[in-house]
């Protein structure tokens, strides 16, 4: 239970961090999609460990066997299989049965299943993201033709943020990715760079926040009450590790607003537009056309290079040494993390739109 998401474009992810590999299966994607596997390795790199000195360095080249589902580049509209072999796995280094480790998920699994993996996070562990990333490229695929880019960035690292204002319908991939840290604000990026490698002397780690925007998503998608494509963009946020925060439009910002203030007021361009975009390109759980803008929050990574306290999982008192490869900052490589779970939340809702309007 748990590990599907999606209701017509159904991913369902398998496999753990420092097993044989992990992968998914994708029901529904739509036949003739073209698949290219160039696009979806260029998301994998973004994604892998092992990128630069930023980052863990677990070498993983994260290649993607597709194993059913297309031929000649083309979707046959069956399940399609990827997989993607773990080839640094390194058990021994995160034995996880003798102590729990702090802010980990080895207690909350063990009081779930009376069981847990024994080596490193197993399901909970951000490697499972990887087929994620895979799915998500899949689903860009099937977005690209209706136009919709997603482009997601670094905006805050600590207490480091994005100063100077950016033009949203303008960034591309190529300008976040110009900088390791994958934030388009040059002096901002420089300053969290620094922020990242002195936590990564210190054996310490920084959370921050990642901005993730859709351009080119027609007015329509999403459902009115309890599928609101902004509570399904939420909750596929908080699905990743480490995640503790969503904000759509004006967030908690609005709060602070009064109604004449924060209301979007409509004209006519051709098409209805909004002067303003509070409301973060989505109103009344459905796209009204505009960009969809959110920020999601990643706490610090919870494997830092100290020894920490903890206990036993019988209750003694116990020190967690420090060991093992993580990253002292989770946010470069979450980008393209957030950006493929923004396609399989669109998609989705894409493919649920189609069905209505022709059932």
């Amino acid at each position: 239970m748990g590990n599907t998401f999606g209701r017509a474009f159904r991913v369902t992810t398998f496999g753990e961090s420092h097993g044989a590999g992990l992968g998914a299966i994708i029901d529904g994607c739509p036949a003739q999609t073209k698949i290219d596997l160039a696009a979806i390795a260029a998301q994998m790199d973004r994604r892998r460990p092992g990128q630069s000195h930023l980052t863990t360095q677990r070498q993983e080249a994260d290649e993607v066997e597709l194993l059913s589902g297309v031929a000649d580049g083309v979707a046959l509209g069956t399940p399609i299989g990827l997989l993607i072999r773990n080839a640094d796995a390194r058990p021994k280094d995160y034995a996880t049965e003798a102590i729990l480790r702090p802010s980990h998920a080895d207690y909350t699994y063990r009081a779930k299943y009376g069981i847990a993996a024994a080596s490193g996070g197993g399901r909970a562990s951000a490697r499972e993201t990887a087929a994620r990333v895979a799915a998500g490229a899949i689903a860009e695929a099937v977005l690209a033709p209706l136009g919709v880019q997603i482009v997601a960035w670094v905006s805050q690292v600590h207490t480091i943020g994005i100063e100077e204002p950016l033009d949203l319908l303008a960034i591309s991939r190529g300008d976040v990715d110009r900088h390791l840290v994958r934030c388009p604000a040059p002096a901002a990026a420089a300053a969290m760079q620094a922020a990242i490698e002195a936590a990564r002397k210190q054996g310490d780690s920084l959370g921050g926040v990642i901005t993730a925007i859709a351009r080119g998503v027609p007015a329509g998608w999403g459902e009115p009450v309890f599928e609101k494509l902004d509570a399904e963009l939420a909750r596929a946020m908080m699905s990743l590790p480490a995640v503790k925060g969503f904000e759509i439009g004006s967030g908690f910002a609005g709060t602070r607003l009064r109604g004449s203030e924060h209301n979007d007021e409509f004209y006519f361009d051709g098409k209805v537009r909004t002067k303003t975009n509070r409301s973060g390109g989505i109103q009344g759980g459905i796209s009204n056309g505009e960009c969809i803008e959110m920020r999601i929050a990643f706490k610090p990574t919870a494997t830092i290079m100290q020894p920490q306290a903890s206990i036993t999982p019988g209750g003694d008192a116990a020190t967690l040494a420090p060991k093992g490869r993580h990253d002292p900052c989770v946010l470069p490589r979450a980008v393209p993390i957030v950006e493929a779970m923004t396609a399989l939340v669109l998609v989705d809702m894409m493919l649920r739109q189609r069905h209505q309007l022709h059932a």
